[in-house]
């Protein structure tokens, strides 16, 4: 069997459309983001709408709990989709939800979503304050039931405290070196060598303003920038998260950057003049253009095998390893 195809973060505007276009590129599994903003309630009826569509295209998609549903979704032709927050909203205050959340399918949670959260700091705040006492005990149950800590919206030193904190290895889901391209987004090379020490996963992001270049970055750019953090932080430890947000309304990135707690209109990494989403450089526009990575990685002096683990095996490896209870 070839290598899998899985990207680490995706929240598209989900249609059989797309659906279709992920067996089209071969993406044998996806970390769809099921939260931003939204309370417990509101992210059950958002799995309400996932149920729906396992139930109306079974042939095309079901839902990934563990590494082998990868291997499955592979064998069968279909994609995996395994769930994940990017943000602890829905646990609100209440430690216990953590478990129940996880028996509902979601494997990821970041700590943060930009602005100081109950359990840390995000990348736009001036102050880190670090883990909160809410934020170790919630590390500490994310460990205890198979739930990925994900730091990919969080500043520097809370990122730092989640990896120590830690007694299995955290993820950054979508972002990229900031000694490539300098965004409140990307990541120090001190947390990527912290991450990466420790065992964790790196995913790439194909955001447009987390690119150089914005839209107009090129393909050899992208994967030659991963081909030098491959040579800082070892090819085992990267992988693919694109934050592609395909078909989606300018609407839900107003939600994403807004959600109920401004009242003042915050524009993010955009601008009012390009309050929107950015569009996509030409060689990753959807799901289709997934190969066009495994051209650019091999292009860039990458072995196949290496190319395999950075488009899915890494992913994988991670999977088998983080999504059971700890032992």
């Amino acid at each position: 069997m070839a290598a899998p195809r899985i990207d680490n973060l995706q929240y598209a505007n989900w249609s059989e459309k797309i659906f279709r276009e992920m067996r089209e590129g071969g993406v044998d599994a996806v970390h769809v983001t099921i939260a931003y903003h939204e309370s417990f309630r509101e992210v059950v009826l958002n799995l309400e709408s996932w149920n729906r569509w396992f139930e109306i295209f079974p042939e095309l998609i079901f839902r990934g709990q563990t590494g082998e549903d990868v291997r499955r979704a592979q064998a069968a032709g279909r994609t995996a989709v395994f769930f994940g927050f990017q943000n602890p909203s829905p646990i609100e205050e209440d430690i216990g939800l953590i478990e129940i959340c996880h028996q509902l399918g979601v494997r990821f949670m970041q700590l943060t979503y930009n602005n100081q959260s109950l359990l840390a700091t995000g990348c736009y705040e001036e102050d880190d304050t670090g883990l909160t006492r809410f934020g170790r005990q919630a590390v500490a149950e994310m460990n205890r039931v198979g739930m990925v800590v994900d730091m990919s919206h969080s500043a520097d030193r809370s990122t730092l405290e989640a990896i120590d904190a830690s007694t299995r290895p955290i993820a950054i889901t979508h972002a990229n070196p900031s000694w490539w391209h300098s965004a409140l987004r990307n990541k120090s090379d001190e947390v990527l060598r912290a991450l990466t020490d420790a065992g964790g996963m790196l995913g790439f992001s194909l955001y447009p303003h987390h690119l150089k270049g914005g839209p107009d970055c090129t393909l050899d750019s992208f994967c030659e920038m991963i081909a030098e953090a491959a040579s800082r932080y070892g090819a085992e430890n990267l992988g693919i998260g694109s934050d592609l947000c395909q078909d989606q309304p300018d609407s839900i990135v107003t939600w994403m950057r807004n959600g109920r707690w401004s009242k003042e209109m915050d524009y993010g990494e955009g601008s009012a003049i390009a309050p929107g989403f950015p569009p996509q450089p030409t060689w990753f526009r959807d799901n289709r253009d997934f190969p066009n990575l495994e051209a650019g990685l091999r292009a860039a002096g990458f072995s196949q095998v290496e190319a395999d683990g950075i488009l899915g095996e890494n992913w994988l490896r991670f999977y088998d390893a983080s999504f059971g209870a700890q032992t």
